[in-house]
């Protein structure tokens, strides 16, 4: 289940944008039930019917910026420059596979992992993060820490 605070954010928004690993379909009907449209990737913790339905990667543009979704975006080690290898078209890549929080900006290409507001790992605090996409200005990011009550 979503901690408050994370659907509280998510019912304000324009578009949920989620990296993989929902798991299951009661997960995304629960998200989908939040209000704002669901656009989603599958990740490697999907069953099944969540792999068949949801794609390895999406694109969309948002006044003016070309965002890709991906689940796993591979080693830290590179990433930046690999992704922009691999999405040369793109803006801002999202990507969630590791649940480490990141906000990366390199030449022309912003990536972002918001980290997750279910399983944090070995992260300190459940997070999401917010994408702010306006024309005429730089994508921007940041990280809401979410964690449950």
């Amino acid at each position: 289940m979503l901690p408050p605070p994370c659907r509280e954010l998510l019912a304000g928004c324009d578009l949920i944008v989620h990296a993989g690993d929902l798991c299951d379909m009661d997960a995304l009907r629960a998200l989908r039930a939040i209000g704002p449209p669901v656009l989603a990737v599958h990740g490697n913790a999907d069953d099944p019917h969540v792999r068949a339905l949801l794609p390895p990667t999406e694109t969309f543009d948002r006044h003016g910026t070309r965002v890709v979704v991906v689940h796993d975006a591979g080693p830290a080690q590179g990433r930046l420059a690999r992704m922009a290898r691999r999405f040369p078209d793109a803006r801002v890549v999202i990507f969630g596979h590791s649940h480490i929080p990141l906000v990366e900006q390199g030449p022309g290409l912003l990536i972002l992992n918001p980290g997750s507001p279910t399983d944090r790992r070995r992260q300190p605090h459940h997070t999401m993060a917010v994408l702010t996409l306006a024309d005429g200005r730089p994508p921007a990011a940041e990280h809401v820490v979410v964690d449950p009550a």
